[in-house]
């Protein structure tokens, strides 16, 4: 088993910025990949962004320049850097960490709010 602790979320106006963080109990260094995905009310769980082994990142669209995936495998721990941030990043965001390629071995955090609104 692996436990996903996330944190970061909170309440932020149109154009400012968040770090989500999620900590793993185990080793990331050598898995597959680590991501974020986020899911808004009455709407699937979407990825967000992936790191995966060797450092490729993928991003997605409604994302990219101003969303930033990085990890320390020190602290076996990845974050989400978010900038520029509008309100349809409204949503809880899921720390996914994925040991093997496919989805059949993936473990979950428990999510964490992002709210974005003047």
């Amino acid at each position: 088993q692996v436990q996903l602790v996330e944190s970061g979320g909170g309440l932020v106006q149109p154009g400012g910025s968040l770090r989500l963080s999620c900590a793993a109990s185990r080793s990331i260094a050598s898995i597959y990949s680590m991501g974020w995905y986020r899911q808004a009310p009455g709407k699937q769980r979407e990825l967000v962004a992936t790191i995966i082994s060797g450092d490729r990142r993928n991003y997605a669209d409604s994302v990219k320049g101003r969303f930033t995936i990085s990890r320390d495998n020190a602290k076996n721990t990845v974050y989400l850097q978010m900038n520029s941030l509008k309100p349809e990043d409204t949503a809880v965001y899921y720390c996914n960490y994925r040991p093997f390629p496919g989805t059949a071995r993936d473990y979950w955090g428990q999510g964490t709010q992002v709210t974005v609104s003047s």
